[in-house]
């Protein structure tokens, strides 16, 4: 489009933000005037992409890190002929509308990632356009629009400077600099030289313009397609509310409809329908399949070695077993893979190993823009340290991203390292994202079966390891499904249940030896499936022993014992359930004195077992 027809399109997006957010009483359309020019030029002369073909594997990537603009977007949509006016003016924050107050994957087949929680737009970018670069190695460009205010966000600036650190030239952010938050003027207004000397320090190519001078804007995509080796970063000064003078630069407006939307609408030069022919992308490559080989997973021993084998090094192997059989799986790490053994699949598969460094929410944020482009991520680090990335988690969920996340070094039985490294709240973290998956393996060839089986469920899926070995005890063909359970000791004789996961059900088991050689028969569930959890075999114990008691290296809130009460919480009596679990703030102590500390070793097991039998003899 020339000059005179980019600011008519410019001038459309605008009104149709107005209309759609006036119809539906509520929205953001003042953040969506000010980069009104930004977006027309890019749909206009430089974004490559096929609206039938959404998957289409040459396809430029967008991602709307301002979520809250959502009826800039939908406005593009409607000029790219992608929906119509009678969707975006009648749908708009309705209830079961596809046309979402911010923007999903799981409504939209052209939104890349679930935005709205700012500062996550421009990590899942450097995601995707890692996928262009290192493994689809196509020409697709990512372009990236944020607000001004989500540059306050740390995670921006870890992005920021992994994509610099990697040269990702296919990768575009477009800062609408349009100087007001929600509630007043952002810390650097519009002082586009302080967002500049940022950018520039992390290695990329940075271009100031006026945001609504359609020509620069345009020289300015066509400057960044060119640059070789950076990543371009275009600062953009803007207005908010731009193109109506009672919103135009005012404060106070954030996240409303204009009140006199007609008024505004004339103002800016009243309806139009002008519709764009988006460019195509082009021709394509099969980008990657998935190997036809056999997965030839690592096989242990019953009672291999004399210390056994750490879950942690199980799933090493495991991962890099996976990846000689699957050439859609890919790993990340947190700059730890000598200690999650990650290192593993890094050694046999470099080519599809990513280094995150001490980068949480970049290093998840990659793996869910990785996933995007149809990789099976493996993304790993100390269980605690995923605390940090939570939100890009609870994100990752909305967006439906299916991302396998790996947290090692969990619980007091890390030993000597102290809380800092635990990881205690894990557990509840994870059962708490919506649809997720959470598993906590007790021995190699149970690890092993479960990495392997993550790759093939959906949503986030979270797989727990620990630091220290303990014995094999299950054979190397067992089958651990996901939503199973394993009962390791049964009778007819059994007084109560313990239900116990990962390492305390080696000191489930311990106790159970010690209680039947003084008379007392007890069950043992291997809850390795938090989430699902086997409600089936629950309630038959429960039915059968009358309690239970579960065991946890975890703090009580939300863990494996709320897992398990979760099994009755469907109108049934609920059994007598006693839960141990990490009570106190731990200190430095061996890995046995924090389990005994904590309540929760085989000696504690044992004591509270007993006063539960008497408790039932007495009443």
């Amino acid at each position: 489009m020339n000059t005179g027809e980019l600011v008519e399109l410019g001038q459309q997006l605008r009104v149709d933000s107005v209309r759609a957010a006036a119809a539906a009483g509520s929205g953001h359309p003042t953040s969506s005037m000010s980069a009104a020019d930004l977006m027309a030029v890019l749909l206009a002369n430089h974004f490559r992409y096929d609206f039938d073909r959404p998957a289409h594997p040459a396809n430029d990537r967008f991602v709307l890190s301002k979520g809250h603009a959502s009826p800039l977007l939908y406005s593009a949509y409607k000029a790219a002929g992608a929906i119509d006016e009678d969707e975006l003016l009648t749908t708009y924050r309705k209830l079961g509308s596809r046309l979402e107050g911010h923007p999903t994957p799981q409504r939209l087949p052209w939104v890349e990632t679930a935005t709205g929680s700012l500062g996550q737009g421009l990590p899942v970018g450097v995601g995707i356009a890692l996928a262009g670069k290192r493994l689809d190695r196509t020409e697709y460009r990512v372009w990236v629009l944020c607000g001004d205010s989500e540059l306050a966000e740390g995670s921006v600036w870890e992005a920021a400077e992994h994509a610099g650190h990697e040269h990702l030239d296919n990768l575009t952010v477009i800062v609408d600099v349009n100087r007001l938050g929600q509630r007043g003027p952002t810390r650097h207004g519009h002082d586009l030289d302080a967002y500049a000397r940022r950018f520039q320090a992390f290695g990329w190519h940075t271009v100031e313009i006026d945001g609504h001078d359609v020509d620069a804007v345009d020289r300015a995509y066509g400057e960044a397609a060119s640059t070789k080796g950076q990543p371009t970063a275009i600062l953009a000064r803007t207005l908010k509310g731009k193109g109506v003078a009672d919103t135009e630069d005012r404060e106070g407006l954030h996240g409303k409809p204009l009140k006199n939307a007609d008024d505004a609408i004339e103002e800016l030069g009243g309806v139009r329908d002008i519709r764009v022919e988006v460019q195509e992308p082009p021709a394509a490559r099969l980008l990657h399949a998935v190997s036809a080989g056999h997965v030839e997973l690592p096989r242990f021993d019953q009672g291999d070695s004399e210390k056994g084998v750490a879950t942690r090094d199980a799933f090493g192997q495991a991962l890099a077993a996976l990846g000689s059989g699957r050439g859609d799986v890919v790993a990340l790490d947190g700059e730890v893979g000598d200690s999650t053994r990650a290192e593993f699949f890094a050694k046999e598969h470099p080519e599809r190993y990513f280094e995150c460094y001490i980068a949480e929410q970049q290093l998840v944020a990659t793996a869910v823009g990785l996933s995007t482009r149809g990789w099976v991520p493996y993304a790993s680090t100390f269980a605690a340290f995923l605390t940090r990335a939570y939100d890009f988690v609870r994100m990752a969920s909305i967006s439906g991203a299916g991302i396998n996340l790996v947290g090692s070094h969990a619980g007091v039985a890390i030993g000597q390292d102290g809380p800092s490294q635990m990881g205690l709240e894990d557990l509840a973290m994870f059962r708490a994202v919506h649809g997720s998956t959470v598993l906590y393996p007790c021995d190699a060839n149970q690890t092993a079966r479960l990495v392997e089986a993550m790759a093939d469920l959906d949503g986030i899926r979270y797989l727990r390891t620990s630091r220290g070995e303990s014995p094999v005890i299950y054979g190397p063909d067992e089958e651990f499904p996901v939503g199973g359970s394993k009962v390791l000791r049964s009778s007819d004789e059994d007084r109560l249940t313990v239900v116990a996961a990962g390492v305390t059900l080696h000191e489930a088991l311990a106790a159970a030896d010690t209680l039947e050689r003084e008379g007392i028969r007890v069950r043992v569930v291997d809850l390795y499936s938090v989430k699902p959890v086997d409600r089936a075999t629950l309630r038959q114990a429960a039915e059968d022993t009358g309690c239970l008691l579960t065991v946890e290296d975890h703090h009580e809130e939300g863990g494996l014992g709320d897992a398990v009460l979760d099994a009755f919480l469907d109108g049934r009596p609920v059994p007598r359930l006693v839960r141990l679990a990490v009570r106190t703030m731990p200190g430095s102590a061996s890995p046995d004195e924090q389990l005994h500390a904590a309540g929760i070793d085989a000696e504690s097991i044992a004591a509270a077992a007993r006063l539960l039998v008497e408790q039932a003899i007495v009443s």
